[in-house]
């Protein structure tokens, strides 16, 4: 089956680009019998290529991004003959860790925002740049190995970073981030996705529809557009600038019948 017909179902552009460049992958993996890797994708574009994968049964791939938590993954393409432990051996030529380190006077001050938006203001490409893990000390940004001396010796170019020790280390060195979670509850009337999403994103049920409906909502990694899903335990949702939650305990009803659930919060 050619390309065109395997795509034929995807309605977006942006869809088929991604899938498209994922089929030159496996092609080029193939013919020349070595591993092949994309850019980083978002977690809507894991899941699209995932199911895509699944639907054309092919196998030899993996998700990676450096750390078993990153939201942020390259797509691995490998030749039938590799196996896990020949995959670990590449890891360290398809990323690396640009390191961050503030001075002392700068220590704290800033957030995920403040790199993120740093690197978007140099012009940098997004695709290029995985999980930004952030400390009080600095961050360690996640990269493709071919992007991180462009990134090194961009960021000295804006102010805030003027006076920082920027260094490239091996991906194996990556410092994680501390998970810490926060114990929260909500009153729904039901454990249908719009509901749930209403109450964690501090928003009316509409608005809640609405970012569904934008493709913005994850449960288990896998993009969920469907209002009424039923949520269960365990579950962990994503809210694309809401943050991640983890379905911890139904904690019995209310006199009006509505559901009591504790939360975790990725904070």
């Amino acid at each position: 089956m050619n390309k065109q017909e395997l795509l034929k179902d995807y309605r977006k552009q942006e869809d088929k680009i991604c899938l498209s460049q994922v089929l030159d992958k496996i092609e080029f993996s193939k013919t020349r019998e070595k591993i092949e890797h994309t850019d980083f994708l978002d977690m809507y574009q894991i899941s699209l290529v995932e199911n895509f994968l699944r639907k054309i049964k092919f196998e030899n791939y993996k998700f990676y991004g450096a750390y078993e938590e990153s939201e942020r993954k390259i797509l691995i393409i490998y030749p039938e003959k590799y196996n896990e432990s020949m995959l670990e051996k590449n890891y360290s030529k398809m990323l690396k860790v640009v390191r961050v380190s503030l001075p002392e006077e700068e220590k704290g001050k800033y957030t995920h925002r403040n790199y993120l938006g740093g690197i978007v203001k140099l012009g940098l490409k997004r695709e290029k740049v995985g999980d930004i893990l952030v400390s009080d000390d600095g961050a360690d940004i996640v990269v493709v190995e071919d992007f991180a001396e462009i990134l090194k010796q961009e960021l000295p170019n804006l102010t805030r970073f003027e006076k920082t020790d920027i260094t490239i280390e091996e991906i194996k060195n990556i410092r994680k981030k501390e998970i810490k979670l926060e114990l929260i509850k909500i009153i729904v009337p039901s454990l249908r996705l719009d509901n749930i999403v209403s109450d964690l994103a501090k928003t009316s049920r509409n608005k809640a529809a609405q970012i569904i409906n934008q493709e913005r909502v994850f449960v288990n990694g896998q993009n969920e557009t469907k209002l009424s899903k039923q949520i269960k335990l365990k579950d962990i949702i994503t809210i694309r600038g809401k943050g991640r939650f983890i379905v911890k305990e139904f904690a019995g009803t209310t006199r009006s019948g509505r559901t009591v659930v504790v939360i975790e919060k990725y904070v």
